[in-house]
């Protein structure tokens, strides 16, 4: 469903992602490891049309989207939870759900039921400020705008970052459960392996602009990943 193919992304005279590719395909979590500073985000960015790339290409459903813009992008199915979460803190619940109503149809602009049942804590909170929210209620908000896109491809850049034990657990049920449901296609970028290794389909380690490391889970060597990993 989405292939990055041979991306050289450049930040000025910066190389900070050198010839990667990556694949996500429907029913299945591919997960993104590194450090910080290798190159995982500025990768992210490049496939939803945030950062233009200088070489390589971004193909979607067997179409090249190189050139296209982000919104052209999104209502063709692309949905990115970023890090940080970015949800608008001054908007309630709800209305941070509706922003996802951006890239859809007129007819189809409603939240889906699947949101609640999956994140029930946001129901209860639809007229609370987005930020009164803690941490992990606003990364379960960022999930679900994504969400209400009705993506076929979603793309999480590390959302366990600074979130508590607890909430993390369900944030990887949430994961897990959609990805079961064999239609859309999971990209996780993340730091912590645990989380990653108990999710990934597929996986990829990125250092210094580069994937150095990559195949199906079940032949990942745990030690040659963990080398990437720790500082």
């Amino acid at each position: 469903m989405l292939q990055a193919d041979t991306v050289h992304l450049y930040y000025g005279a910066s190389h900070a992602v050198r010839g990667a590719s990556l694949q996500a395909e429907p029913g299945q979590v591919t997960c993104l490891l590194g450090r910080n500073g290798v190159g995982k985000t500025s990768l992210l960015k490049a496939i939803v049309g945030l950062q233009p790339i200088l070489a390589g290409r971004i193909l979607w459903q067997g179409r090249d989207v190189t050139r296209w813009p982000v919104h052209r992008r999104a209502a063709a199915g692309i949905a990115h939870v970023p890090q940080g979460r970015e949800i608008f803190p001054l908007l309630t619940v709800e209305e941070n759900l509706r922003t996802g109503f951006s890239a859809l149809p007129k007819r189809e602009r409603c939240i889906p039921d699947q949101v609640f049942s999956l994140f029930p804590v946001l129901k209860q909170m639809l007229r609370r400020r987005g930020g009164d929210l803690s941490g992990g209620q606003q990364q379960q908000l960022a999930i679900a705008r994504a969400l209400v896109m009705r993506p076929k491809l979603l793309i999480l850049d590390e959302p366990t970052e600074g979130i508590q034990p607890s909430i993390i657990q369900e944030i990887g049920s949430v994961i897990r459960a959609l990805a079961q449901q064999g239609s859309m296609a999971i990209l996780l970028v993340e730091q912590y392996f645990e989380f990653a290794r108990d999710l990934a389909s597929v996986f990829a380690v990125m250092d210094r602009g580069e994937i150095v490391v990559s195949g199906r889970r079940e032949d990942m060597a745990e030690d040659a990943v963990r080398r990437y990993l720790t500082v």
